[in-house]
């Protein structure tokens, strides 16, 4: 097993021509009840092939982009730690090999709490995994057993503590509010455990309940007992004040990572709706580097590259030509996304030329939707969007395309907007989807 470390890089500047990875690992050891994710389970007998699946379309993907630097690396799932540590290690090589990891800055990898030793952790580690996000979702057996997790609390803990001994220092937790029957007191309980845990960061997700689903069949049969908006929205509101008191920076509307010393002072909430005009130009990073690296690639509307079954990929039009610019997307580009099937994807792979594999579906990205989606995605983070870098990579002005948006909604009070940036305001977060919608 190759060992593989990765040196402290510089924060790679948003509009240089790089990408971010994500490699998707659709196996589970049992599907969650209210999952609707592309996920399978009782097949990991098409692991090794999987395997030489995606070192076939990484391969060819190299060929294409092999002067493009990955920024980023995040291996989600599904379960990535179902995967053997020598199957990691093999991906970890062609990735290497094919597209070369000298400057990611972050290497992320998923995993159950209820299948991770000390010793799987420690050899995640020495093959460059440098960051870990653990799916805990609740600190209440109770409720885990209501969600259909495999795991128990205890495995969490354990995780957590193996994780450390092996060398983690940077560990996320997932967590879900709004869990049917759930009370503010329970929830209360789950924070208040998660964080002595110590963890670097925190992703607190609304349980959306979907159609199809046994947790939906369930609450229709008056099994389980649906949370309603208002109750929700009173546990995110907890949560906030409590993870500002705890010293996390409310970096985007469902992420939270420990500050430490930040340009922002004392308060670790989200951005003052007043800032100072000297803080008009920090980004996210300059708070902590303990936000998800790879996440800002999304929410900044930048490119990726997806690998596995049902992963997407978007990449702009001039990485399509073969040739980067700094102002990538100022021309669209394509948004794609691999067959879901593990099989269909293996077979897809396996018995075709070139890249990408045949895709499940395509979509143009002119450049009226690149803005729109700039924004949507851009106003869920604290640092908002700046109006000097929308008009640098599209090239109009943001007061132009979307000033009348802006300031209705600014009206509204769901948004602060000064000329200079756009953020969400305190209600704005409660009401993400009446903004967004503005937009796209």
């Amino acid at each position: 097993m190759t060992t593989h470390a990765h040196t402290a890089v510089s924060p790679v500047d948003p509009l240089s021509p790089v990408v971010s990875l994500y490699v998707h690992v659709p196996f589970c050891r049992a599907r969650c009840d209210y999952c609707d994710f592309d996920t399978v389970t009782g097949v990991e007998s098409l692991i090794p092939a999987y395997a030489e699946a995606l070192a076939k379309e990484l391969g060819a993907a190299a060929e294409i982009w092999r002067s493009v630097t990955v920024s980023t690396v995040y291996v989600g799932g599904g379960t990535p730690s179902l995967l053997p540590l020598r199957v990691v290690a093999d991906l970890v090589d062609t990735l290497e090999d094919a597209l070369g990891l000298g400057q990611c800055e972050e290497f992320s990898f998923e995993a159950n709490p209820g299948t991770v030793s000390t010793d799987y952790l420690q050899g995640l580690r020495l093959l460059g995994v440098d960051r870990l996000s653990l799916g805990v979702q609740s600190a209440h057996d109770a409720e885990l057993r209501r969600l259909g997790r495999i795991h128990r609390w205890g495995d969490a803990v354990r995780a957590v503590e193996s994780a450390r001994e092996a060398g983690f220092e940077n560990v996320s937790l997932d967590l879900l509010f709004g869990v049917p029957s759930q009370s503010l007191k329970r929830w209360k309980e789950t924070l208040n455990s998660a964080l002595e845990l110590e963890p670097d960061h925190l992703s607190l997700y609304g349980l959306t309940i979907e159609e199809g689903t046994p947790l939906a069949e369930r609450i229709r049969r008056g099994d389980a007992a649906n949370v309603g908006d208002e109750a929700s929205a009173a546990m995110f509101e907890w949560a906030e004040a409590r993870l500002a008191d705890a010293g996390f920076f409310h970096y985007e509307i469902s992420n939270w990572a420990r500050a430490g010393t930040s340009p922002l002072g004392e308060d670790a909430q989200w951005w003052p709706e007043n800032a100072a005009d000297d803080l008009n130009t920090v980004v996210s990073e300059g708070i902590t580097g303990r936000v998800c690296h790879h996440n800002l690639t999304y929410w900044r509307n930048r490119p990726w590259l997806g690998l596995g079954a049902a992963a997407h990929s978007w990449v702009p039009a001039d990485l399509l030509s073969g040739t980067p610019s700094s102002a990538t997307e100022r021309h669209g580009g394509e948004r794609w996304a691999n067959p879901t099937d593990p099989t269909r994807y293996i077979d897809a792979v396996l018995g075709a030329e070139g890249f990408p594999c045949p895709p499940h579906e395509v979509e143009p990205i002119d450049r009226r939707l690149a803005m729109g989606e700039t924004m949507m995605l851009g106003l869920r983070l604290a640092e908002g969007v700046r109006a000097q870098r929308f008009e640098e990579r599209f090239g109009s002005p943001l007061a132009d395309v979307f000033g009348g948006e802006l300031e209705s909604l600014q009206d509204l009070g769901l948004v602060t907007w000064d000329g200079v940036v756009a953020r969400l305001t305190a209600r704005g977060r409660l009401l993400g989807n009446r903004v967004f919608e503005r937009f796209v």
